[in-house]
């Protein structure tokens, strides 16, 4: 085998479903296992706060974690920051807080449940300890393994990695989904969500809907081989057509 590296897309709140992927890693990598998580730990899911402190003790521990920053971390931030509601790059104009974005589930996975979002923000601020503010401001975008990508949402194509917009890293759908040219890496991604993962050629997009009820994939690559990891073991993940 030569050095693989795992990947587990948007969690968004599913503890228990993050606590199956990392043990059929850890049967299938040993307990060692490099292990990059591709961002949205929190929202919609019931349970934000147990997979921050999750990945805070796997990392503190010295497992060979990176964590990626995905959009929703970037929302629950900009409400705890400065009580923001609202992203632009959201095109359904939904607030934070609406049941389909999730904020109100991940809120009340600190045990703050107010109706009233200034209210809410006072008790976020009170809640929610300040390191996992400062934790989940600190996580990078993207890294980089090899011949591998690994970032949240996508990257602009034909922009250099360091002059690449930190929010097209964590939302760009349009203009890289559609691009069908190689990148300079196979990119691994999350962010759409599909009914099941996907291998594009040049892309890998890993969501498959954990934060909307369906399963959590968790993956291994060795070089640009990828195989989805199950009960059973691994399954090949090989371009569509």
């Amino acid at each position: 085998m030569t050095d693989p590296i795992y990947a587990i897309p948007d969690i968004h709140g599913q503890d228990a479903l993050l606590e199956e992927a990392l043990d059929r890693i850890a049967r299938d990598g040993g307990p060692g296992a490099r292990v990059v998580f591709l961002g949205d730990l929190v929202d919609r899911g019931p349970d934000s706060r147990a997979v921050i402190e999750r990945l805070m003790l796997g990392q503190a521990e010295g497992r060979p974690w990176t964590v990626l920053r995905g959009n929703h971390d970037q929302m629950f931030l900009d409400f705890l920051d400065s009580a923001t509601l609202h992203s632009p790059r959201v095109s359904s104009g939904l607030a934070w807080l609406h049941f389909h974005l999730g904020g109100t589930a991940t809120l009340a996975s600190y045990g703050v449940a107010a109706p009233d979002p200034e209210v809410a923000h006072a008790e976020a601020r009170t809640e929610v300890p300040q390191t996992h503010r400062d934790w989940l401001a600190s996580l990078p975008l993207w890294h980089k393994a090899g011949p591998l990508l690994f970032v949240h949402a996508g990257i602009r194509p034909g922009i250099a990695l360091n002059a690449q917009d930190p929010d097209d890293l964590m939302w760009i759908r349009a203009g890289f989904l559609d691009h069908p040219d190689p990148h300079p890496w196979l990119v691994v991604h999350g962010h759409t969500a599909l009914d099941h993962p996907a291998h594009f050629g040049n892309r890998i997009d890993l969501d498959g809907g954990a934060g909307f009820g369906r399963a959590l994939w968790p993956a291994v690559f060795e070089g640009r081989d990828c195989w989805l990891l199950d009960d059973t073991g691994r399954t090949l993940l090989t371009p569509a057509g």
